[in-house]
């Protein structure tokens, strides 16, 4: 069953479950205090009615009235709506309902839809240094390509110099025309690097896969964004005819993405007619989801999580833990967002992201900020997104316990 993808129209609204990474800047501000005199002009008696009022447009207009005869620079019309509509929305105080401008909207459903232009980095703000922090790329992307590794920090883009406080601007710098080149600058280990990569199309490959030692196939899910269902079926009819016995799934460091294609990867290890999950909206009236189809995996396996797995990896995970007699998890507890947004997009291609459900485990367990607990905890690895057989504490420990 499709959950949470409503089509109304040309319209389609789908479940996004997505980390945010999220930031308090504190800004220092200077401030001219109008005071002294013993009667407001009646634009300030205005505004201070205004104040008291509850309604928006009133608070809107008399302050842009006040801006129209004071403000000494220029004015962008475009960009004080946007500001007003992002600055709304952010009164819901919910980290993870937003509004999102039309540049900012078809970034997102590139994202999500698994194509773009670019050149296939991963980055993530590091807000204790506020820097610009490369955490993987695409697989077989011109950024892959060229060299660039996790842990690289960012410090220019065609020569422009970028910190943090960049970060919500960078990509689009990034992104561009195909064929155009953009140059990066890095820093690695104390060493300044300089590359100059070609913008491609970039096809988002979300599955990777191995056959590792002992016949355990090995399949790792960076994201449950674009087509990963058919992804991960074809990675492992792949192994299967290769002959694995006993099977690996890695779900570390993924974020979360589309809720029906984690659902739909689930329903692969999970008896016919048992609970996936069960979801509640504001109203506390719940729907629950149930496995349509006949499982088609029934080998041992290990499903791999850690902190940072969450939302979309957090169904999965509640699934195969409360569901799958044959399936146990190593590492820690995940990262603990158990809440659904819906993307809503506008008629003028902007978008709003909006939180409208809350999920639960197939036994009614709580996900939101408690997370999954693995059946044998191994939180002595941090793992960066690369497999690494020889160090890696978890993955050893999960060979243990297939080859047990």
């Amino acid at each position: 069953m499709n959950i949470n993808k409503k089509k109304q129209g040309n319209s389609i609204y789908k479940t996004i479950m997505t980390i945010i990474a999220t930031a308090i800047i504190t800004s220092i501000v200077t401030i001219v205090w109008i005071y002294g005199s013993a009667e407001l002009s009646s634009t300030e008696s205005a505004i201070g009615s205004a104040a008291k009022s509850s309604s928006l447009s009133a608070k809107l207009s008399v302050i842009r009235n006040k801006i129209d005869q004071e403000y000494i620079g220029e004015i962008d019309e475009n960009d004080l709506i946007e500001g007003a509509i992002k600055g709304y929305v952010s009164g819901l105080n919910d980290e993870y309902t937003e509004y999102l401008t039309v540049d900012e909207m078809s970034s997102f459903t590139e994202d999500i839809e698994g194509e773009f232009v670019g050149i296939g980095v991963y980055i993530t703000k590091d807000t204790e240094n506020n820097t610009i922090l490369v955490y993987g790329t695409i697989q077989d992307s011109p950024a892959q390509v060229a060299g660039l590794k996790t842990g690289d920090i960012i410090t220019s883009v065609d020569g422009v110099e970028c910190n943090g406080d960049d970060y919500d601007t960078i990509t689009n710098s990034i992104k561009g025309v195909e064929g155009t080149k953009v140059t990066i600058g890095i820093l690695r280990d104390g060493e300044e690097l300089s590359f100059e990569i070609e913008r491609k199309t970039v096809e988002v490959k979300h599955v990777t896969s191995q056959k590792l030692e002992n016949n355990i196939g090995y399949i790792y899910i960076s994201s449950f964004e674009g087509d990963v269902s058919s992804q991960f079926e074809e990675a492992y009819n792949d192994l299967a005819n290769q002959g694995i016995t006993s099977l690996i799934i890695d779900i570390r460091n993924n974020g979360g993405g589309i809720v029906d294609e984690s659902l739909d990867i689930a329903e692969m290890m999970t008896d016919k007619g048992q609970t996936l999950l069960i979801e509640s909206d504001k109203n506390g009236e719940e729907e629950v989801i149930k496995a349509e189809k006949d499982k088609t995996i029934t080998m041992p396996i290990v499903l791999l999580v850690n902190e940072y797995s969450a939302s979309a990896s957090e169904i999965l995970a509640g699934i195969l833990k409360e569901n799958v007699e044959n399936a146990t998890l190593i590492g820690n507890t995940t990262y603990g967002k158990g809440v659904i947004q819906t993307l809503y997009p506008l008629t003028d291609g902007s978008g709003i992201k909006i939180t409208t459900n809350e999920y639960f485990t197939p036994n009614h367990n709580t996900i939101n900020k408690i997370g999954v607990e693995p059946d044998i905890k191994v939180d002595d690895y941090l793992f960066l997104g690369t497999l690494d057989l020889d160090n890696d504490t978890q993955i050893k420990r999960a060979m243990e316990e297939l080859l047990q």
